[in-house]
């Protein structure tokens, strides 16, 4: 079975490079195909790069606090580019100041991403995810 692939990047003017270099580690160990934009990546970069390499999951991670003003209009902007069936995943510390994460969580979910995670959350949950929404195992994808 061919590889699943992953655009990760950090969204917006975050520079924030080490959680980048961990998760493109961690998910290309995990048996996925990993293409990362890097840092300081608009909303289009995501999208053209997953247009381009026939992704099946946007992986935008924020660690400056103002993720929810990067990440507005994202999904419609997948949605015109033909990507209605991707996949969008975002974490890290994705609002300025402290928030309870379950309203968080639910703003991003109505911004239409499937999966939102708060600061600390283990590589090892997202790859879980990973492979129960894109329905496969370790073996299919060579892990």
């Amino acid at each position: 079975m061919e590889k699943k692939t992953i655009v990760l990047g950090v969204i917006g003017s975050d520079c924030h490079a080490v959680g980048n270099k961990i998760l493109d580690y961690s998910l290309t160990e995990a048996g996925f195909n990993v293409v990362n934009i890097g840092v300081l990546s608009p909303q289009e970069d995501f999208i053209n790069a997953a247009i381009e390499t026939d992704a099946q999951v946007i992986m935008v991670s924020s660690l400056y606090g103002h993720g929810e003003i990067d990440c507005r209009g994202m999904r419609e902007k997948c949605d015109e580019a033909g990507l209605k069936d991707i996949l969008l995943y975002v974490g890290g510390n994705i609002v300025v100041g402290k928030q309870d994460f379950s309203e968080v969580k639910a703003r991003f979910e109505a911004m239409g991403f499937d999966r939102v995670y708060p600061p600390g959350t283990t590589v090892d949950t997202a790859i879980h995810d990973l492979r129960e929404d894109l329905g496969v195992t370790e073996e299919a994808i060579g892990a």
